[in-house]
């Protein structure tokens, strides 16, 4: 990610205390939004709750705006941006062990911390479960064909825009188009069900 404050303003040893405040912000917006409760995110599978449907749209389109404009203002530099490499292979897999994991226990890693940090059981529990699924994995790892999967088709440090090669204000407009439609499509679903069950 790279130093989350500018050389010559803060010295770069506050990175790890502003960081931690970073989290601990996130952390409180999560548990404030409802997003410790499982019932609250398994809702959008289900289709009586689209919170997590609306914030995470909501935050990814106010990211990429804001990066935009800072990059546009010369505050950071959008082409040096570390961007995650992809692994294909590992990445499908990883999704669908997330989601099952997701419909199952109803939290994802960073909520399910969300619900240890406010004491509740089941949020112990799934932790717990993430946790020994890490250990298991990182014993599975050692073995050439685990290993040989994970690193299967590598596509490098590549960003959608750059794979179907789109300029980044096009991406913006098409992303806001599919977070109106998708926000369109969660109310009326969630008015249906809302008819059906109460």
């Amino acid at each position: 990610m790279g130093p989350l404050t500018p050389n010559g303003i803060i010295s770069t040893e506050w990175n790890y205390v502003i960081a931690v405040l970073i989290g601990m912000a996130f952390g409180f917006i999560l548990e404030a939004s409802g997003f410790s409760s499982s019932r609250k995110l398994v809702g959008v599978f289900y289709g009586y709750d689209f919170a997590v449907l609306r914030v995470f749209f909501t935050a990814g389109l106010v990211a990429i705006i804001g990066l935009l404009y800072l990059n546009y203002f010369g505050y950071i530099d959008y082409s040096v941006l570390y961007v995650y490499p992809t692994y294909l292979n590992s990445a499908i897999l990883g999704s669908v062990i997330m989601g099952l994991g997701f419909i199952i226990g109803g939290f994802c890693p960073g909520t399910s911390l969300t619900a240890v940090a406010i004491g509740k059981l089941d949020g112990w529990v799934f932790t717990g479960g993430l946790f020994i699924g890490i250990f298991i994995f990182s014993e599975l790892f050692n073995m050439e064909a685990v290993e040989n999967f994970y690193n299967g088709n590598y596509l490098g440090h590549i960003t959608i825009m750059d794979y179907f090669d789109i300029n980044p204000y096009g991406f913006v407009l098409i992303f806001t188009l599919l977070a109106v439609a998708a926000f369109t499509i969660a109310s009326i679903v969630r008015r249906r069900v809302k008819q059906v069950f109460y």
